[in-house]
């Protein structure tokens, strides 16, 4: 499923048309937004977004994994999993990247841990307990900004620098998860991911009391190996053209590209159907790494993954905020 036009255009007729049904999702988040969330023994960092869509939020905890690791935290994931079959019960699960797959706990979780301890859970206060109970000294949410189980101790509000909060009205008339005022009031900071072609970092300046970050993204350096062959690009992700424009951006110009819905299971169809074209132009297949945990293992050899990473433009804001969360680690 693929966010409706409207969202990113002024407010019209459809978004008038369910502003009601916004205004009662919106008094919803209010609500949630009240509940007092179970209090961990060690910090709790929240990578969210107020808005349904990509915004790079694994990519950014990811990267966070590794700064916090740098500075000797023993960092734990919490995430909900998306649709994973193994996930019941709200029981906290421990991923497992070799014997778990993406039917099994969702494609995120596999990515993240690979890079750290994993748990999957709609619960995050059973999935905090059961990280602490194993030994985390320090706890990343991938997503749960609204989630209000689990007390955050800083929560960074990321937005995609493309789209912004796009007509800044709540679902279903617009894509923001709860009211922006409210989501805004409950951040620690905002990181604008990609280029600010909104306007969004001027837009805050002065309305929020905290800092306004931006965080560019990168494609790993193994792409430039791909600016000579003919590729086709797939990617099923919340806005796909996003890793299309990247490729462009580093000097790759797939001969097509292939969208797919965000969190998309692949066929043996879609897969003969995109091999066919690699096969028709002589082409090597390139896709992102979420995409890669999603497919066939046999399948998965045969393509090119490229990995994005990120650049903060304001490292010292940055190192402060990790090197204050440090702090916050109890000491044996």
């Amino acid at each position: 499923m693929r966010a409706p036009s409207f969202w990113f255009r002024p407010p019209g007729f459809f978004s008038t048309l369910l502003s009601p049904l916004a205004y009662l999702v919106g008094q919803v988040a209010k609500a949630r937004r009240k509940r007092p969330g179970w209090q961990a023994s060690v910090p709790v960092l929240c990578v969210g977004n107020l808005t349904v869509g990509g915004t790079g939020k694994t990519t950014t905890v990811l990267d966070l994994i590794e700064r916090l690791r740098q500075r000797g935290a023993v960092v734990h994931c919490l995430t909900r999993g998306y649709r994973g079959q193994a996930v019941k019960d709200h029981a906290p699960l421990r991923v497992d990247p070799v014997h778990h797959t993406a039917a099994d706990v969702g494609d995120e979780p596999l990515l993240l841990a690979a890079a750290a301890p994993c748990w999957v859970s709609p619960d995050r206060a059973a999935s905090a307990r059961a990280a602490i109970a194993a030994g985390a000294t320090c706890l990343i949410m991938d997503d749960g900004f609204q989630n209000p189980g689990l007390h955050k101790d800083f929560s960074f509000v990321l937005v995609d620098g493309a789209v912004g909060f796009g007509n800044r009205c709540v679902l279903p008339a617009g894509p923001l998860r709860e009211p922006l005022s409210a989501g805004l009031a409950a951040a620690n900071a905002v990181v604008i991911t990609g280029e600010d072609l909104c306007g969004i970092q001027k837009s805050l300046s002065g309305r929020v009391p905290y800092p306004v970050l931006k965080a560019e993204l990168q494609m790993e350096q193994s792409v430039t190996a791909l600016r000579h062959e003919k590729v086709i690009a797939f990617a099923g992700l919340a806005r796909p053209d996003k890793f299309f424009a990247c490729l462009n951006e580093n000097g790759v110009v797939p001969v097509k590209c292939i969208p797919f819905p965000d969190h998309h299971s692949f066929t043996p169809s879609d897969l003969a159907h995109i091999s066919s074209l690699a096969a028709q132009y002589s082409a090597r297949l390139v896709t992102t790494p979420k995409d890669a945990a999603r497919l066939p293992d046999a399948f998965r050899q045969k393509i090119s993954v490229v990995n994005v990473g990120l650049k903060w433009v304001e490292m010292e804001q940055l190192d402060s905020i990790l090197d204050h969360l440090m702090e916050q680690i109890p000491r044996s």
